[in-house]
């Protein structure tokens, strides 16, 4: 989260440099000078929505106004802490990707002996994504039945909110990575 303090003050000083007053800022943002002057004040956390109509009020981009504002983070995940996976059937799956809090992106890379069937995966819920690279042989991508058969150095995109099935239909191994973005489902969450 945000230190509200700093994202006050740096936005105080761009509506200062600005010569604008929070009366002025509210009516080209249409956010109330009540809610500009807490934010000011680091008192009130506001929405993405809110953050980006006083940065186009302010004539710069969102990014500009968290810069310095959210702390920087690197999350390093070494080889030695990678999750690998040995699944039946002779495959294996590497998790590469660090966790991030509250990000939902994975990257997989994943290695398919000669004629390996990884079999099928279901449907992520609406407005997931799937990036997929081979990086070696040959890869056989299922989307509800469609075929496409992928050679090393391809890639490819797919709205991941439909069943998938990988394969190998080469006699040597496949290697391959895929970012998956994730969405959550909506509705109750089991505990």
């Amino acid at each position: 989260m945000f230190d509200l303090a700093k994202l006050g003050t740096r936005m105080q000083g761009l509506r200062h440099d600005r010569g604008m007053t929070l009366a002025e800022l509210a009516s080209v943002t249409e956010v109330s000078v009540s809610m500009l002057s807490s934010v000011e004040r680091g008192q009130k956390a506001p929405t993405v929505v809110v953050l980006a109509r006083i940065a186009d009020g302010l004539g710069i981009g969102l990014a500009d106004l968290i810069n310095d504002v959210e702390p920087r983070r690197v999350i390093v995940r070494r080889a030695a802490e990678q999750d690998a996976v040995d699944e039946p059937g002779g495959w294996r799956r590497t998790i590469v990707s660090p966790v991030v809090p509250g990000v939902n992106l994975e990257w997989v890379r994943t290695t398919l002996p000669g004629g390996c069937d990884a079999g099928e995966f279901p449907a992520y819920a609406p407005g997931s994504h799937e990036f997929v690279l081979v990086e070696k042989g040959a890869l056989r991508l299922s989307l509800d039945g469609q075929v496409t058969d992928l050679l090393a150095g391809d890639s490819v995109y797919f709205a991941a909110d439909m069943t998938h099935a990988y394969a190998n239909p080469g006699s040597e191994p496949c290697v391959y990575s895929v970012v998956a973005l994730i969405m959550r489902p909506r509705g109750p969450q089991r505990g």
